[in-house]
C-alpha cells in the first residue's frame, strides 16, 4: 500500500483512492474502497486528522488487498501514514 501526500496548508485534506482492474472485478474494488474510506475515517476520528496534516493523500493498492481483511488494511494505511509522517 501507499499512500502519497500534497501538502496545501489551506484546504481540508482529501483523500482519493487508486483500486486497479487487477484488484479484481468491480465488486471487490469497490469493497475494498469502502474499507479503506472506513479505515481513514476511523484514524480521522481517533486522532484528529491525518498524520502529515492537510493536503490531498492517494493511497494506492497492490491487487493482494483484495484478499486482506479489514484489519490488515488499516495496519498497512496506518503504517504508510507513518512513513508518510516520518519523511
Amino acid at each position: 500500500m501507499t499512500v502519497a501526500h500534497l501538502a496545501d496548508g489551506s484546504s481540508p485534506p482529501r483523500v482519493a483512492f487508486a483500486v486497479g482492474r487487477r484488484v479484481g472485478p468491480a465488486v471487490v474494488r469497490n469493497r475494498v474502497r469502502r474499507r479503506l474510506r472506513s479505515v481513514l475515517a476511523e484514524e480521522v476520528a481517533t486522532r484528529g486528522g491525518l498524520a502529515p496534516g492537510p493536503g490531498a493523500y492517494l493511497v494506492s493498492v497492490r491487487p493482494a488487498a483484495a484478499d486482506a481483511s479489514f484489519d490488515e488494511l488499516g495496519a498497512a494505511v496506518r503504517g504508510a501514514l507513518a512513513r508518510l509522517a516520518g519523511s
